[in-house]
């Protein structure tokens, strides 16, 4: 199994011009508010508390956090902060009286556009095209960033 810093190097070496940081800085988030939104709508049928039912999205982010923990804790706190932020916005997005999951799909279609608009500028495959997992990767990778920025550890 690659380390967390095998994994950032190889998905960094397709994301070096800064546009196309620029681009994944923006549109990596939204992609992953976007799914978590789209699976926020599937409901398992059991309250956790009164209006906010178990989902989808909430089981798949416990396996999702759980792959980031296998490579690194501390990213794997950082991810899940994210996660729960992205859970609420799913929630007030709901309780709005918005579609979430139209308001989803069209920034995960948007943000796909800019994604591949991006490694367009870069001049490279996106890193999903080798393997599925750096799909994950991606999020960890700017994570990393953050971390960096913060001087803490991952």
């Amino acid at each position: 199994m690659k380390s967390i810093s095998q994994w950032l190097s190889e998905y960094g070496e397709s994301h070096q011009n800064p546009t196309n940081k620029l681009i994944h800085w923006v549109c990596v988030p939204t992609i992953f508010f976007s799914i978590v939104g789209l699976f926020y709508g599937i409901k398992l049928g059991v309250d956790l508390v009164p209006g906010i039912q178990l989902n989808v999205a909430m089981v798949l982010l416990v396996l999702t956090i759980v792959y980031y923990a296998r490579l690194s804790p501390s990213l794997a706190i950082g991810m899940l902060l994210f996660s729960i932020i992205c859970l609420a916005l799913a929630q007030a997005i709901e309780s709005s009286g918005l579609v979430l999951w139209q308001v989803c799909l069209a920034l995960f279609v948007v943000a796909w556009i800019g994604q591949f608009w991006g490694h367009k500028i870069e001049g490279k495959k996106p890193s999903f095209f080798k393997d599925l997992q750096f799909l994950l990767i991606g999020p960890a990778w700017l994570m990393s960033f953050i971390y960096q920025r913060f001087g803490l550890r991952y």
